[in-house]
């Protein structure tokens, strides 16, 4: 009796269902072209591989038809529907504390006009979502209700112009992102006329922290999270080529003079005196070292701990790896200006080679096989996070 009682509820959770699916096919029809001109030049990659369509239909139906859906919810939830799928997960922001509904931003599936390529450029962006999240979920699972602190959002930097979140990652293109924020911002009208201290201590660029809560929360959600990474053995080399090898006013008397004194055996005194000559073995020293004489600097910290991608849910992951292709198939995607492209050169130190990986494994084979494996444990979650082979056969 109650198996016949419960069939007409059934029924009517199924035509419920079916009728929020048709209703799904007119949206997705028409999506592209209505969001592209609510919503010019702005672009969000949702992976929905594995999502059924009925999840993907709750979901896009939320904000248009909230009494429909949430009455299919209730109605399905309370009379316990079996398989009913649990897609409320999809429609929230767990950083922001609470549920958020998905917005006409984040529904856009397809860049309206994309250039040559664009297929396979989203599909690469699906590809380094779904091993981000995988990994995420994995070991850095995020807490119902969690919230953003100040320190978790310092370094993304602010344009809102083009509504743009942009994670500073040193020694990853950061230098020429931050021309390329300010040109967008109309600080300047071209990347080339911006020098090194302008793009970096001018403070013409404000970081996500400087707003209020809820000016944070609303650009957190509302805005394209840009992230570029870099391979870290590669990015930890040309950090310590740029700092040490380098005369720096800064890296030298503060890391460098502690360095060589607390890891380098009959220090002289000119060493002692002026840090400089720090050695990459003596600087992998200090990075390991869990007492280090100073603290942890940004140009060679882990992106999870920069960046917290685990958290913040950004929108592109792009690669110094394929820089050029990345920036530009970005730069197009947010409606840039049509003569803006990623700059490619290299201001600071430009007679020195640019870090490549063959340099990156000259400098790690100064290093035995304890201290390569100690250092990538250091970044292991790195490697992981952006599927980054392994830069030694010998790791493990």
């Amino acid at each position: 009796m109650k198996l016949l009682r419960s069939r007409p509820l059934l029924r009517w959770c199924l035509l419920l269902l079916g009728v929020g699916s048709l209703l799904l096919l007119v949206l997705l029809q028409h999506l592209t072209d209505s969001v592209q001109q609510q919503n010019p030049g702005w672009f969000c990659w949702v992976d929905w591989s594995g999502v059924s369509l009925s999840e993907t239909a709750a979901c896009l139906l939320k904000d248009s038809f909230p009494n429909l859906v949430f009455t299919l919810v209730l109605f399905c939830s309370v009379f316990q529907v079996p398989s009913f799928p649990p897609f409320l997960h999809l429609c929230s922001d767990p950083l922001l504390g609470n549920k958020q509904p998905v917005t006409k931003r984040h529904r856009k599936l397809l860049l309206k006009g994309a250039p040559s390529g664009g297929s396979t450029a989203l599909r690469t962006q699906r590809s380094r979502h779904r091993q981000l999240n995988d990994v995420c979920s994995m070991y850095q699972p995020v807490r119902r209700k969690q919230r953003v602190r100040l320190q978790q959002v310092s370094r993304l930097y602010v344009e809102d112009r083009f509504q743009l979140l942009y994670c500073e990652v040193p020694k990853a293109g950061c230098s020429n992102w931050k021309r390329v924020l300010m040109v967008l911002a109309g600080r300047a009208r071209s990347t080339q006329d911006i020098p090194h201290d302008a793009a970096h201590y001018s403070n013409q660029l404000r970081r996500l922290d400087s707003y209020d809560r809820a000016g944070i929360a609303e650009r957190l959600q509302t805005y394209t999270k840009v992230l570029f990474v870099r391979e870290p053995f590669e990015r930890l080399v040309s950090a310590f080529r740029d700092k040490f090898e380098s005369p720096n006013s800064y890296y030298h008397p503060v890391f460098g003079r502690a360095i060589i004194s607390r890891y380098r055996a009959n220090a002289t005194g000119s060493g002692l005196k002026t840090g400089a000559g720090v050695t990459f073995r003596e600087f992998v020293q200090y990075l390991l070292d869990a007492q280090r004489p100073v603290g942890m600097d940004i140009h060679w910290e882990r992106v999870g701990q920069l960046c917290s991608p685990c958290l913040i849910h950004y929108d592109f992951i792009g690669k110094i790896e394929s820089l050029q292709e990345d920036a530009d198939f970005l730069l197009r995607g947010i409606g840039a200006p049509g003569n803006l492209t990623f700059p490619d050169f290299k201001d600071r130190n430009p007679r020195e080679k640019r870090t490549s990986s063959r340099i990156t494994q000259d400098y790690f084979s100064q290093l035995n096989g304890t201290e390569r494996q100690k250092v990538f444990d250091f970044y292991y979650k790195d490697y992981l996070m952006f599927s980054y082979p392994k830069p030694f056969p010998d790791l493990h």
